[in-house]
């Protein structure tokens, strides 16, 4: 185990609702909604892009199971799906994570314009 895994939240998951061989999916610990989930390699990767083909095919399907069970579970109404990489795109936990966040009628006044947020002044156009 390198240094930079030691230390990773991510490399010693707790409480996996779902995995294959090379992904699991948790919950957030903090939650923007009710039911946000979190798809994660199990290999300690920090970058989305040096993922392997294997790993995105095994976070894709991942996200499909969440996605079933939230629909089962909270019934939502939209998701955002979101991959922060790096510092300056607002990762803090340098293993790379997929967010999927059910979202639901109401939960903000003004949706438009979804991951777009991520920079405010852009999100309305």
């Amino acid at each position: 185990m390198n240094n930079s895994s030691q230390n990773c939240p991510f490399c010693r998951p707790e409480s996996i609702l779902f995995e294959n061989e090379l992904a699991y999916s948790i919950l957030d610990k903090s939650p923007v909604n009710p039911g946000h989930l979190l798809i994660i390699p199990k290999r300690h990767v920090a970058d989305f892009f040096l993922c392997t083909h294997a790993e995105k095919d095994a976070l894709l399907s991942l996200l499909d199971e969440a996605k079933s069970y939230l629909d089962g579970k909270h019934a939502p109404v939209g998701y955002n799906i979101g991959i922060n990489v790096g510092e300056v795109a607002g990762q803090t936990i340098f293993h790379v994570h997929l967010h999927l966040i059910p979202r639901y009628q109401g939960d903000m006044e003004n949706p438009r314009g979804g991951v777009r947020g991520v920079i405010p002044a852009k999100q309305s156009y």
